[in-house]
């Protein structure tokens, strides 16, 4: 029986799916989270640890690290395979949270709801007067990464009314979808709300910085649960001081999360979320289903749907992997 060790605890509800083939085992209850993963076969990971050569050399056994998410930022991939470790994530999983939770930033912030509640709790009255919301109907939304969540969150965009811009150079537009492809200074320009769809890499970290702000439409809106290190933080809080910019939503932040105090958390303009977008119980469920069958197909000797790095699979797994990749 294979040992899997789940980086946050094992889900109650999760126990089930592994359906005899694997015992689990979370992290340790002491000082040192990592005293249980000596024995592991596979990690179920999700987004705390930074799994590298240090990792992996108190856990001799791994042969699989499972991500119950998409991104892959905090594994060594290079080292990982040096190791015959495969690893695999989870990319459908968060598709439909993620983009319904983009859209509820949008909505929050452009009907200003943060800044309406704080007068409401003030006493302030002359709610209606005071109010400027922004009615999204006719506006431009912009997508800077087009995958399955900025596919999803086109969709729910178009059915408010939005015309929708994307630009991706690794992905096609679909045609079926009323969704213009542009540039990527075409679209900062040209569109009402930015919303980010990229993972994180060492060419695209800090992309949405003061040269990318200055170059969107005044009173533009932000939207980023992708990875906070795609957002320059400092040129993000500059931009919203000096009116520029009419708020943002971040599900994400650079660092993580951030610090009680930060000045993001004391405007209006901006609605701060702790990277739970995922975090329903459908996208929960979702996430760990997928990352535990991905390690037990690997473990088994059989095809994973998801491999990052297919090179490190034996025969016919490796072959099947490839060409479904």
């Amino acid at each position: 029986m294979f040992l899997l060790w789940f980086e946050r605890g094992v889900p109650p509800a999760m126990e089930g799916e592994l359906e005899g083939g694997a015992a689990a085992v979370g992290p340790g209850a002491g000082p040192d989270p990592l005293d249980t993963i000596a024995k592991a076969d596979g990690v179920i990971a999700s987004s705390v640890l930074r799994y590298d050569a240090a990792i992996f050399d108190r856990a001799p056994r791994l042969k699989v690290i499972a991500r119950t998410g998409i991104g892959t930022e905090l594994i060594d991939i290079p080292e990982a395979t040096r190791r015959g470790i495969a690893v695999c994530n989870a990319p459908d999983g968060p598709t439909i949270s993620t983009a319904e939770h983009t859209i509820a930033l949008m909505l929050a912030v452009a009907k200003r709801l943060k800044a309406a509640e704080g007068r409401l709790r003030r006493g302030e009255g002359n709610y209606f007067v005071a109010h400027d919301g922004l009615e999204l109907d006719g506006r431009t939304l912009g997508l800077v990464g087009f995958g399955r969540i900025g596919r999803r969150v086109a969709v729910l965009g178009a059915a408010l009314g939005m015309e929708v811009l994307a630009h991706d150079p690794y992905a096609a537009i679909d045609p079926d979808l009323a969704v213009e492809s542009e540039s990527l200074e075409r679209l900062l320009a040209g569109s009402d709300v930015v919303s980010l769809h990229l993972p994180l890499t060492a060419d695209n970290r800090g992309m949405i910085g003061a040269e990318a702000i200055a170059a969107m439409r005044p009173g533009a809106v932000l939207v980023n649960a992708a990875r906070g290190g795609l957002v320059d933080h400092d040129a993000l809080l500059d931009a919203l001081e000096r009116g520029h910019l009419g708020g943002a939503g971040l599900d994400t932040t650079d660092p993580e999360p951030l610090p009680p105090g930060h000045p993001l958390f004391e405007r209006d303009d901006v609605v701060v979320t702790p990277h739970i977008a995922a975090a329903t119980g459908a996208g929960k469920r979702r996430l760990y289903v997928t990352a535990i069958r991905e390690a037990l197909a690997v473990l088994e000797g059989r095809k994973p749907d998801h491999p990052v790095n297919p090179e490190v699979l034996g025969g016919t797994a490796r072959d099947e992997a490839q060409e479904g990749a």
